[in-house]
């Protein structure tokens, strides 16, 4: 309690620091003033009894000084006296202030708006949701193939019944449904979840509720759903009436019971979710048939909350034994399955695990940004010190001690840095939702990418702030303290070449930019290759001639004989426009967001591995869809209208399949299985992509969509253009239907293009920082030759008096700033050929050692460093050496 009393009291006497300072100066005068008169009756004169008593009295300057040290917080009183000198110091140089802070504006700026990135895509993604540290990704996955699959309902219902480490089950499948028809249909995103979902997550809506348990059961028997505080204000506006009221969704009125908070868009990274509707609603919004009592339809995606304590690889662990079990029990459908958790960072299913690469790349070059701006502005110190020289000299005379210059000097340091966060987070905010921006929209709805500044984000900044403080003012701050008293009293004047071992830092700090701007600029070349090279790949069908749209029958209420009806009739209506060569339904167009039907499939003569099952992507089409599409039919035939469900199964298979299971032989007239069912192959087509440019071959087959599902997606071959042929479809389909409209029509290319979206968001951010990092490469090489030339005055006069050309001097002073920037080049290529390989995942038919951007990079530092330099060797060069002797 004495020493809380004491702390109180020092605290207390610094907010009241002038008031007892007088109070002192008074009660020391009225002592020194009776000890004076008390001498003058002892016979003193006055001045002879001032002395005296000072004499006796003691030093009145020293006493107050105890008397402070003693009253108050000495360290918090000197901190105060440095910051208030080290803002006017940084006020009196207000060209150098703004141009440091520029630069780490930018440097924190950068790293902050990546961790906010980083925040609300990877880490925490899904606002208001709690517990997100325990949330985990479910997925399977086949023995022998690469990526992931879904998982079965029954399987993930067999999970939570044995699962004992994760106390929740989630389930969201992503879905959607056109909400207004007109000219042109709008998609609203929307998810198909479990009837735990909002309970589980901790979100609780603001108008009415969430899903009651019964709602996971049942055959589209409980047409109910929440909706999103967006969709609830600009559809509904607001109404607070809501609950109880009907939407038609997908053909079917569904009753309103809840309105999420404002805030939350659901679990899938990329999109807003508008509403969301009970797994018993699967078979209206996920097509494929009834899939809740079939253990082989793999279409769950979801989440798993581990209970507190418990550790990943125990969850897993557990995981995996029972899928084991389950593998043992069905193996018709299980066998060679297994269930694999991801940290939701690295979730398969949405954008989390696609962006993940790309974001890493951005934090680690947003690293390297913020090391070339803090020794940017060490360069900048360090010449300020030279000018503060004399002051720093004269300090340490009088007696200050080195620490104490230090600690002013990073001081001043700290004001800078915390000046420049403040910027920095100011420009963070503003990018937080910036990247979004990179990517385009996905089948006419926008991503929703927004990045995160919480606490987190805020108290990393701040730690990245102290960071940088050290890295740029602590080499500046011991320079500037390392002074030889002696010496100092001498006049200096430093060489071009010369200077000692105080010299060496600024060049060390121009190194490091170079070598740092040499990575970057290598990284954004390489990628740049990367993305060249994946935009010459074919993806395997026409890219140009060939449109694509789609169509929402289910919304529209429409059930599968109407839609054949209303397929053919309008394929027969665009076949006879001008300009359109041929048209064909797919229930999914390649390289969109919709999955490929996925089936166990066996090959007559083809032995699989006992631990295995062989598995098959395939897509529901139309007649003439090859031919659409452009994809070479290499042997047999495609389908027809008489491919019809009256027909025999048939199958039109890759060649690659061809290869892979009848080896060798033609494929055409045998026949393999499908869930159990036997198809016959009728044709082999030319592989293709279907999801992507970069992804592996694989074996993919087509089976006739009027023997499956109903297809939305159409394929138009036609010489017109997206506008012309988007009117010809509305007036068609609005002859046959006027409550029909088409969706967003692109040419391929173009959907072809937006799969390389991420590759194109790193280039462009590489490219950006990569550009920066050359600017202040260059603007550090500018200062340190600037100061080199004007420490140099005396010996470039000399050098001109004895007869030395313009061209020695201009050469001379280029060669020094080529010099510094050639060692940085070598530095920076052995740096880049360890780090490049971080970004081999981003990489495609390149390697992350070829010659041509380390050359290129090599030549764009070459030229920058040279237009750097080239100013101060000018102005070397024109020196007068009778006025740089006279006045030196």
């Amino acid at each position: 309690m004495r020493r809380l009393r004491v702390l109180c009291r020092r605290l207390f006497s610094l907010l009241r620091g002038e008031e007892l300072d007088r109070s002192l100066d008074d009660e020391l005068d009225f002592h020194l003033q009776m000890e004076i008169a008390n001498n003058i009756r002892l016979g003193m004169n006055p001045p002879e009894a001032r002395s005296a008593a000072l004499r006796r009295f003691g030093g009145v300057t020293q006493i107050k000084e105890i008397y402070r040290e003693t009253r108050g917080l000495p360290v918090m009183e000197t901190l105060w006296q440095d910051l208030r000198f080290g803002w006017r110091t940084l006020r009196r140089n207000p060209a150098f202030s703004i141009v440091a802070m520029i630069c780490l504006t930018l440097g924190i700026g950068a790293n902050a708006a990546v961790f906010s990135w980083m925040e609300g895509i990877l880490l925490r993604p899904f606002p208001l949701v709690t517990h997100q540290e325990r949330l985990m990704a479910v997925a399977g996955f086949n023995r022998g193939a690469p990526g992931h699959t879904a998982v079965s309902w029954p399987d993930f219902q067999d999970l939570k019944k044995n699962c004992t480490l994760c106390d929740a089950f989630i389930v969201d499948r992503i879905t959607g449904t056109t909400l207004s028809i007109g000219e042109r249909a709008e998609r609203s995103p929307a998810s198909v979840v479990s009837a735990n979902y909002f309970d589980a997550l901790g979100v609780r809506p603001i108008l009415g509720r969430g899903f009651q348990p019964d709602e996971d059961f049942g055959r589209n028997a409980h047409p109910v759903t929440v909706i999103s505080y967006q969709m609830w204000q600009e559809r509904f506006h607001g109404d607070p009436a809501i609950i109880g009221k009907t939407q038609m969704l997908n053909g079917m009125p569904h009753t309103i019971v809840g309105v999420a908070p404002a805030g939350f868009h659901g679990t899938f990274v990329g999109w807003a979710m508008q509403f969301w509707v009970p797994v018993s609603m699967q078979e209206m919004f996920d097509p494929g048939g009834y899939k809740l009592e079939d253990r082989g339809a793999q279409w769950i995606e979801g989440f798993v909350r581990l209970k507190p304590g418990v550790a990943p690889q125990q969850a897993q662990a557990e995981i995996s034994a029972i899928a084991q079990r389950l593998e043992a029990s069905y193996p018709a459908t299980n066998r060679g399955r297994g269930i694999r958790l991801y940290p939701l960072w690295q979730t398969p299913f949405n954008n989390a695990g696609t962006l993940l690469p790309t974001l890493g790349i951005m934090l680690f070059v947003a690293v390297f940004v913020l090391v070339i701006a803090c020794a940017n502005v060490s360069n900048l110190l360090l010449v300020k010190a030279i000018g503060r020289r004399h002051e720093m000299t004269v300090r340490l005379a009088i007696g200050s001690g080195r620490l104490r210059l230090v600690r002013q000097l990073l001081t001043e340091g700290l004001i800078l840095s915390a000046l420049s966060a403040a910027g920095g987070f100011a420009l963070a905010y503003w990018c937080r939702n910036l990247f979004v921006f990179l990517l385009p929209p996905r089948g006419g709805v926008a991503m929703f990418l927004p990045g995160d500044i919480d606490w987190r984000v805020l108290a990393l900044s701040a730690g990245v702030c102290l960071i940088s403080t050290l890295l740029f003012a602590l080499a500046p701050a011991m320079q500037a303290s390392q002074i030889d008293l002696a010496s100092a009293m001498k006049a200096e004047s430093a060489g071009v070449v010369g200077g000692g071992r105080r010299k060496l830092v600024r060049p060390v700090l121009v190194m490091v930019q170079v070598a740092l701007s040499f990575v970057l600029l290598v990284g954004a070349g390489l990628l740049i290759e990367s993305l060249r090279a994946i935009q010459n790949t074919s993806p395997g069908f026409s890219t140009s001639g060939v449109l694509a749209t789609s169509i929402d029958f289910t919304a529209a209420g429409y059930k599968e004989p109407r839609v054949k009806v209303f397929e053919d009739e309008l394929i027969y209506r665009l076949q006879r426009l001008a300009g359109v060569e041929s048209a064909a339904f797919a229930r999914v167009s390649p390289f969109t967001n919709r999955t490929y039907s996925s089936a166990p499939i066996a090959v007559e003569g083809y032995v699989t591995p006992p631990d295995q099952q062989l598995t098959a992507d395939y897509n529901e089409v139309g007649p003439g869809y090859l031919a659409t599409m452009g994809i070479p039919l290499l042997s047999g035939r495609e389908f027809t209208r008489a491919d019809n469900e009256t027909a025999p199964a048939a199958a039109v298979i890759n060649d690659f399949m061809a290869t892979l299971y009848w080896r060798g032989k033609d494929p055409v007239g045998q026949r393999f299985q499908v869930k159990g069912r036997g198809v016959q192959v009728i044709g082999v087509a030319k592989i293709s992509k279907y999801r992507n440019l970069t992804e592996a071959p694989r074996p993919f087959f087509y089976i006739p969509m009027r023997q499956s599902a109903m297809g939305p997606n159409l394929q138009v071959r036609t010489s017109l253009g997206p506008e012309t042929i988007a009117k010809e479809l509305v007036r068609e389909i609005h002859s046959l239907d006027p409550n029909l409209a088409p969706g967003e029509v692109i040419t391929m290319q173009e959907q072809v293009d937006r799969t390389t979206a991420v590759q194109r968001a790193a280039v462009a951010m590489l490219a950006v920082f990569g550009g920066l990092a050359l600017v202040l490469a260059s603007i550090g090489l500018y200062g340190v030759m600037s100061n080199t030339v004007s420490q140099s005055t005396r010996e470039l006069g000399l050098r001109m008096a004895l007869g030395a050309e313009t061209s020695d001097l201009l050469g001379r002073v280029m060669s020094q700033g080529l010099a510094l920037t050639g060692c940085g080049i070598v530095l920076g290529m052995a740096a880049a050929l360890a780090s490049t390989r971080l970004i081999t995942g981003l990489l495609y038919q390149v390697s992350p050692r070829d010659p041509l951007p380390f050359a290129i990079a090599s030549a764009s530092l070459v030229i920058a460093s040279s237009a750097a330099c080239f100013i101060p060797a000018w102005r070397a060069a024109r020196t007068d050496p009778v006025r740089a002797l006279r006045d030196c």
